[in-house]
């Protein structure tokens, strides 16, 4: 049977369909390759990691970790509390086969109602953050909060429909959004 195929192969006109399909197949198996990865530095706020390493994420109790693909998994830890408020829900979204990448944000949330993640960001008001609106109050709004001298931004998402999240953000990856004072 091998004889057979190489010696279809050798025959006339298709060494080169051949030898593209053998290219083609290398540079599918290079292009899927992981590429190197460099952890953010680490951050954290209000006791809990914002960025950093799977090392910062795993010594914050972040242990239940769930592959979301190939090259991302989802860690989480329940019970928190952030500035006397909670309990939330929180995880951190590692990057990388083996979370070599670490994390960039901290996402909190609650189970079963909104009402706790108003909570939170009162409490951030409370202590001198302001925010404002993003969007067109028809889809993807969020309320974006901010203190002078924060190392991070916290962005709640007002989505209707949708479970209420607060993302707690390094400044580094806040991308500036049209963001209008809240009246």
């Amino acid at each position: 049977m091998l004889r057979e195929l190489a010696a279809d192969w050798a025959r006339p006109g298709m060494l080169v369909p051949t030898l593209c399909a053998v290219v083609l197949m290398a540079a599918i198996l290079v292009a899927g390759r992981e590429p190197a990865l460099t952890p953010p530095s680490s951050l954290a706020f209000a006791g809990l990691p914002v960025s950093g390493t799977a090392e910062d994420a795993r010594r914050a109790g972040f242990t239940k970790c769930v592959k979301i693909d190939a090259f991302r998994a989802r860690c989480r830890r329940d019970p928190v509390l952030v500035m006397g408020q909670g309990p939330y829900e929180a995880a951190v979204d590692l990057i990388g086969s083996r979370g070599q990448g670490g994390f960039d944000h901290l996402t909190l949330w609650k189970n079963g109602g909104q009402e706790e993640i108003y909570r939170l960001v009162e409490a951030l008001q409370r202590r001198g953050w302001v925010h404002c609106e993003t969007g067109n109050e028809r889809w993807g709004d969020q309320d974006i909060y901010t203190r002078p001298g924060a190392s991070v931004r916290a962005w709640m998402d007002l989505s209707y429909y949708g479970k209420r999240r607060v993302r707690i953000m390094p400044l580094w990856k806040d991308r500036e959004r049209i963001c209008k004072p809240y009246h």
